[in-house]
């Protein structure tokens, strides 16, 4: 049966990086993708470089219809013949602004692609990993969701809705060798911090750097990993000394 990976925001940054990660330990590649199909054939073929398969999923993660369709499609259709052994619920957007200036669309797009996206995405694909008696289910959190962070009332609230689901799963699936874990990451150079001043920031980390997307992704392959088996139910952060 043929092992697969899927990597929600997989596209770009650090969704880009743990799909190049994952290939290299000779998963198969699901890539989601909400639109930009230009940069999620470069992750799959930067993925296929490892000698694996490496396919396109386009569906909007905050859009349970599509997620039924495309997904779950592809779930049904593989049953005997694939699996979805990891999950990395990597997708999220900002919209950063004080509350009091928060609009509906501001609260519930970042809420739905961030938790909302984790539940539908991980409801769809977890009755396999149990039947089959191994997984590996990865949710990438934030900074924001540990401590809060000002004009992120919207990003913090989703991103600590991820992590108390994260301690709840893990209790409910551990009996059948299934972990769940989350990763926080700091100040990372991406896309989602593009906007940021990285230099002014940057004296903030008592590392005095901005993290990198490979250095996330390392720490997603390690909790795949059969060494991380007893690790489930954790936060792990990874923000160069910024918060602990």
């Amino acid at each position: 049966m043929k092992k697969y990976a899927l990597v929600t925001g997989g596209s770009r940054g650090i969704g880009r990086e743990i799909c190049i990660k994952l290939s290299s330990l000779g998963y198969h590649i699901l890539i989601n993708y909400k639109g930009n199909e230009e940069q999620a054939i470069i992750t799959q073929q930067a993925c296929m470089a490892n000698n694996v398969e490496a396919q396109l999923l386009k569906f909007d993660v905050a859009n349970r219809d599509e997620i039924e369709k495309v997904l779950g499609a592809w779930v049904l259709a593989a049953e005997k013949n694939a699996i979805i052994e990891v999950l990395v619920n990597n997708a999220g957007i900002r919209q950063d602004t004080l509350l009091s200036f928060m609009s509906d669309e501001q609260w519930n797009s970042v809420i739905d692609t961030s938790l909302q996206g984790m539940f539908f995405v991980t409801r769809t694909v977890l009755n396999p990993m149990l039947m089959n008696r191994f997984g590996r289910i990865i949710n990438i959190v934030s900074l924001s969701g540990l401590k809060g962070m000002p004009g992120q009332v919207n990003y913090s609230a989703a991103k600590a809705g991820m992590i108390g689901a994260t301690k709840a799963l893990a209790q409910e699936v551990a009996r059948r060798n299934v972990t769940v874990n989350a990763v926080a990451p700091g100040f990372i150079s991406s896309d989602m911090t593009a906007d940021l001043d990285e230099k002014e920031l940057s004296n903030m980390v008592p590392m005095r750097r901005f993290g990198k997307p490979e250095e996330v992704a390392a720490l997603v392959g390690f909790l795949v990993s059969k060494d991380a088996a007893y690790i489930t139910g954790q936060v792990i952060s990874i923000n160069g000394g910024l918060y602990s």
